[in-house]
């Protein structure tokens, strides 16, 4: 089997392992569907009202995209500062860390609050999840260039800008795209968060509908759905770094 179609067969195995499973076990414990649906019954709900579905997640990931770009547009340019300045990164770093342990739920009510139920209620909530982990990972890239590679630069008179945009910048990119990757799920998270406090549409607002009439065949159509959209996500940004950093790869094989 070749290397590629691995990675694509083998969780296709998985997947009818578990689903076969999950089946059986819900006919033979007689398991009542509004508690556990079996997976022949969502994937009805999934056929049926594909369409609904489809356009309740396309809203979701537009909040998901937009706050995940916004997010690490200005968390990489923060992090780029705190690289360059260590008494601004001392004085905010904090609050990021405040900001960053602070439950996401918590702060939904308030973005609601601020920006309304529509979608930049939902684009705030994913973008501050997504904020913390580009701001960590473009510091750390930024300032673990190898030290005779900048004593090399400097030997050449290259300017700041030249370091930056020649050393630093690519040095940081392996890290900045581990934070791109984990972002992408996390603006997913984000998106539906923002959805259960005030929405009347998108995946976390379908759930929540779901939940008060007991529909959970909808309730977990609407889970995969998101999963399929942060899934997909992720793997776009995958594609995009192996083509931005492709020397990474060949570093890594050999």
């Amino acid at each position: 089997m070749k290397k590629g179609s691995g990675t694509i067969v083998i969780p296709i195995l998985f997947s009818v392992v578990i689903f076969t499973v999950w089946e059986l076990l819900v006919f033979l414990l007689e398991i009542p569907e509004y508690l556990l649906p079996p997976p022949s019954t969502i994937f009805n709900e999934l056929g049926t009202n594909f369409s609904i579905l489809l356009g309740h997640m396309a809203m979701t990931m537009l909040a998901a995209v937009s706050g995940y770009l916004l997010a690490n547009g200005i968390g990489f340019c923060a992090g780029v500062i705190f690289a360059h300045s260590k008494t601004i990164e001392k004085g905010i770093y904090p609050y990021a860390i405040a900001l960053k342990t602070t439950p996401v739920i918590a702060m939904a009510p308030l973005l609601v609050l601020w920006f309304g139920t529509d979608l930049e209620s939902k684009i705030a909530t994913a973008a501050l999840i997504c904020f913390f982990p580009i701001i960590v990972n473009s510091v750390k890239g930024l300032t673990s260039v190898d030290r005779d590679s900048l004593d090399l630069f400097k030997s050449y008179s290259a300017s700041k800008w030249q370091i930056f945009i020649k050393l630093r910048l690519r040095t940081s990119l392996p890290y900045v795209f581990s934070a791109l990757k984990i972002s992408t799920g996390l603006s997913v998270v984000g998106a539906v968060v923002g959805e259960f406090v005030g929405a009347n549409v998108g995946i976390g607002y379908l759930i929540l509908v779901s939940s008060y009439h007991l529909e959970t065949a909808t309730m977990f159509a609407a889970i995969m759905m998101s999963a399929l959209g942060g899934v997909t996500f992720f793997t776009i940004v995958s594609l995009i770094e192996k083509k931005v950093i492709f020397w990474q790869r060949a570093l890594e094989t050999s």
